[in-house]
């Protein structure tokens, strides 16, 4: 039985570093992602056949592990850094918010702030989602805008100042509740109660003219790839071990 158990330790192995593979190689691949979240996975060990228990008298139990398995995944939501890039359109946040886009797809939040202008002079994302707290159309055939760190659009047309309303920022006491949707989106299935406040300073300020790159750290993610792959050449070497062992029994009869 314990020769099997080994055969079961070693698939655990083989499966549990392969999801780790997974999750940093789509870390590395994201490296130059806007607003991009990395994940990092923890794993636990699986249930113990204990052969003989402890006793009050001092005597030590007696187990055998099963292997391992996945214990979490979750993302790191710290802060990336603020790259310039001059764009009007570009928003970075400073800070642990997210801007709240709608589009026919439902509402998302996203830390992405590449935004464009439409032709209408709507601001949106480059899929085409309208962003919370902007006036429809309030920047059609203006001279300039400005956004200040609380979010207000301030506008310059014909020597009059006005406004385009003010973006919505949104935090989450649990971030790791949304579900990561492609497109640099997040969805919120209800796990994750936001709270929703234009021009709050502790949800973040909004820096015109930059981009929140990928908060993937190449260097820790190379050396996470290398352990990830050492482990599972492990776990595939105890399979080949107690294949070759099982072998030999089966010819002890012959």
């Amino acid at each position: 039985m314990a020769l099997l158990n080994s055969f079961t330790s070693g698939v655990s192995a083989v499966k549990t570093f392969g999801k780790s593979l997974e999750v940093i190689g789509d870390n590395i691949a994201n490296v130059n992602t806007t607003g991009f979240k990395g994940s990092r996975m923890t794993n636990q060990d699986n249930f113990s056949q204990t052969f003989d228990a402890a006793s009050a008298g001092g005597k030590n139990s007696m187990q055998v592990g099963g292997g391992t398995s996945v214990a979490s995944i979750s993302q790191k939501f710290t802060q990336g850094v603020l790259s310039t890039t001059g764009g009007p359109a570009d928003l970075g946040i400073a800070g642990p918010g997210f801007f709240k886009v709608t589009g026919t797809a439902g509402t998302f939040y996203t830390r992405a702030g590449d935004f464009r202008l439409d032709n209408e002079g709507t601001l949106r994302t480059n899929e085409g989602f309208t962003i919370a707290g902007v006036t429809d159309k309030g920047l059609a055939g203006v001279d300039s805008y400005q956004i200040a760190k609380d979010g207000t659009i301030n506008t310059l047309k014909a020597g009059v100042k006005g406004t385009a309303g003010t973006i919505t920022l949104v935090t989450f006491a649990n971030p790791n509740a949304l579900k990561h949707e492609a497109g640099n989106l997040f969805s919120n299935l209800g796990d994750a109660a936001g709270i929703e406040n234009s021009g709050s300073t502790v949800k973040g300020d909004i820096i015109q003219g930059t981009l929140e790159l990928s908060n993937v750290d190449l260097t820790q993610e190379f050396s996470d790839l290398i352990l990830a792959q050492r482990a599972f050449q492990a776990g595939s070497r105890i399979i080949t071990v107690s294949d070759s062992v099982m072998e030999e029994i089966v010819n002890l009869k012959r």
